[in-house]
Order: structure tokens, then C-alpha cells, then sequence
């Protein structure tokens, strides 16, 4: 296991309470440059996750202090299409999911994004036509799906339906990567070598 990562997507919509969207979309789509390489996401990426029935949560910009759903209680669904990952959330009734609500409907927010861990073997790396280093992302442990404002994927979406109109969380993440032998260190979440 390897560092926490989290990439953003695409456009979000919201009704009574339900936001949509996809937060990663398949190859070809590529992210922006990551650091001296773009990245993208294959159709199988996240089917072990999808499988396993682990709990996976929906935050706000990766913050686990701000949870707007979770796959244990059916507030967040999952789900794989030709597109990419598709998610809905129940919005919970709370202060920052009204906040959220008002941010899409308004389109500050209308992106997303997910955080996850490389499984062995779960990438590929290459050189594109034009040079630039490309990875694939081929088998990662999805720990969470966020609605953010700045994605790594420009498209990715999120909307509330029929509505009108990369930091680092604290709690319920600590605690998971505590669980798991995790630690933070400079500014990602590292596995704790002992």
C-alpha cells in the first residue's frame, strides 16, 4: 500500500436533496498535470471496491468532517457505467450540506473528485506519443468520492437534481488510516513503514 491519493472530476446535479455525478470518468478523459505526468482511469479501476462492500464515504473537498453520505447506510450509491464512476448522495439536513447545496445550485461547485489507494499492481505507467509521462490507474482501494471546487479531472460532474438553478480531512480518515497504519506526513498520507 502506498500514499492516499485523490483526484477530482466533473460536472454535479442536484435534486431534492440528491446530488449526481460522476466522480472519476474513463480513459481517454486525462487529468490535469499531476506533477510531470497526466493520468487517467481504467474501466476496471474500481470494481474490487465496488465488490467488497467496504464502507466508502462522500465528503466535501476530501474533509471526513464534512460527510454528506456513506455506501454502509445506502446515503451514497456507487456504480460503474460506460462513463465512469457515477455517485448519488442523500444530502444529509445539515448546515454544510445546505452550504453545498447553495454552492451547486449557484455552479461554484460543480465538480468532483475521489480519494483512494494504490492496490499492488495497480498502475501502469508510459510515455505518451508527445513524450509526457502517462499513468494508468488500473486496481485502487476507493476510500472516498468528494464534491470540490478545483478537480484534478476537469471532466468530471456534479449536479443536485432538479434543483433550480486536494486538502486533507481530519476524523473519520485519521481514524480508518490509524486502523490501517497510516500516518500523515507532508501534506499526503503515507504508509507507516513499522
Amino acid at each position: 500500500m502506498g500514499n492516499l491519493e485523490r483526484r477530482a472530476g466533473g460536472l454535479v446535479s442536484s435534486a431534492s436533496g440528491v446530488v449526481t455525478g460522476y466522480a472519476a470518468v474513463f480513459a481517454p478523459s486525462l487529468s490535469e498535470d499531476l506533477g510531470g505526468f497526466r493520468e487517467q482511469v481504467d474501466r476496471r479501476a474500481f470494481d474490487r471496491s465496488l465488490v467488497s462492500g467496504k464502507d466508502i464515504r462522500a465528503l466535501v473537498d476530501h474533509d471526513s468532517a464534512k460527510v454528506l453520505g456513506r455506501t454502509s447506510i445506502n446515503t451514497l450509491r456507487l456504480s460503474v457505467d460506460d462513463h465512469g464512476l457515477k455517485v448519488e448522495i442523500d444530502l444529509p439536513n445539515t448546515t454544510y450540506a445546505a452550504d453545498v447545496r447553495a454552492l451547486l445550485e449557484r455552479g461554484d461547485v460543480s465538480q468532483m473528485s475521489f480519494g483512494f489507494l494504490l492496490n499492488p499492481n495497480g498502475d501502469r505507467w508510459e510515455r505518451s506519443a508527445d513524450g509526457s509521462r502517462l499513468r494508468t490507474l488500473l486496481d485502487v482501494d476507493l476510500i472516498e468520492v468528494s464534491l470540490v471546487s478545483i478537480p484534478a479531472y476537469p471532466d468530471t460532474s456534479a449536479a443536485v437534481r432538479s434543483l433550480r438553478g486536494y486538502e486533507s480531512g481530519k476524523q473519520l480518515r485519521d481514524l480508518w488510516l490509524a486502523k490501517h497504519r497510516f500516518r500523515h506526513g507532508d501534506g499526503a498520507m503515507i504508509v507507516n513503514g513499522g
